[in-house]
């Protein structure tokens, strides 16, 4: 007999290649107990394959109920290993990875966040949005060693970590309490780099359902600040979004957590390291109502 899951959730999601490019090198699975998007890099054909397989590693754990943090880890370890082993021209390919797995605390339902790259996953909890991950980029590096002068003349996509592509950075794999309410957004860049955490904080609070919130960040993604009789003025990137709603979870009344030890380190860590790990909390609208069966 399989064992009930601990966090039982409504989802949906959508991949999209964008408006200016012929291919889509991202991939995901959106499938209990995993939720999961990676951004392939290293020109279309070795970017698609190497987001596969982070994907396809994953993918393996999907017929449980549950993941923990070892089973995760293998899973990336086994991964990296294939994605070096890709050839092809130019630079090699590699992916990121972030989201979201349901994992448990002797039955009590948890998150099991990891991340690697630039891509991110957010939590909406009593209406505020907080980004859960730290990006990996240059970017995110120059502006925690204050020097924000810097960071704005540099590329976004310049990335520090990756599955592959020449880095031996390792993910950032992490545990916090769920909470029943919680909205979890799991995209890659191609929707942060469109869409401000102002406007995607709004949509995931004033959206009923997770196929509704969806299909309002793509349109954002896509159109940009474009009026309705205007040609879209974004979808520069791939896209691909995923929004997951704890409808029942199993809990208790202790509130702990755990999260990267450092900034960018990937040991566990206390809730004031998780506190300096998710510098972009904002309270927009209000908490969303949940939808039921969106899978």
């Amino acid at each position: 007999m399989t064992a009930a899951a601990p966090i039982t959730v409504d989802w949906a999601s959508a991949t999209h290649p964008g408006l200016r490019r012929r291919s889509n090198e991202d991939s995901h699975i959106a499938q209990p107990p995993l939720f999961l998007v990676a951004d392939g890099m290293g020109g279309h054909a070795a970017g698609e394959v190497a987001s596969g397989i982070v994907v396809a590693e994953c993918a393996r754990l999907a017929a449980q109920s549950t993941v923990s943090v070892d089973q995760l880890q293998d899973a990336l370890t086994r991964a990296r290993v294939r994605v070096e082993q890709v050839g092809g021209a130019g630079r090699p390919p590699g992916s990121t990875l972030t989201g979201v797995a349901v994992s448990d605390v002797d039955g009590v339902g948890y998150w099991l966040i990891a991340n690697v790259g630039d891509s991110r996953t957010y939590r909406l909890t009593d209406g505020r949005l907080t980004q859960v991950t730290v990006d990996h980029s240059m970017v995110q590096e120059l502006l925690a060693h204050s020097r924000p002068d810097l960071a704005a003349r540099t590329a976004r996509n310049v990335i520090t970590r990756a599955i592959g592509a020449g880095s031996d950075g390792v993910a950032d794999i992490w545990m916090i309490p769920a909470t029943q309410g919680d909205r979890l957004l799991v995209c890659s860049d191609g929707l942060t780099s469109e869409v401000s955490d102002e406007l995607i904080a709004a949509i995931l609070a004033n959206t009923r359902d997770p196929r509704t919130a969806v299909t309002h960040l793509m349109s954002a993604a896509l159109h940009g600040a474009a009026a309705a009789d205007e040609p879209p003025a974004g979808g520069r990137d791939n896209i691909t979004v995923i929004v997951v709603d704890a409808r029942e979870v199993s809990s208790f009344e202790a509130d702990e957590d755990t999260a990267p030890g450092t900034r960018w380190g990937g040991g566990h860590g206390t809730r004031a390291a998780a506190s300096s790990a998710t510098p972009r909390g904002m309270r927009q609208g209000e908490s969303p109502h949940l939808g039921k069966d969106s899978s």
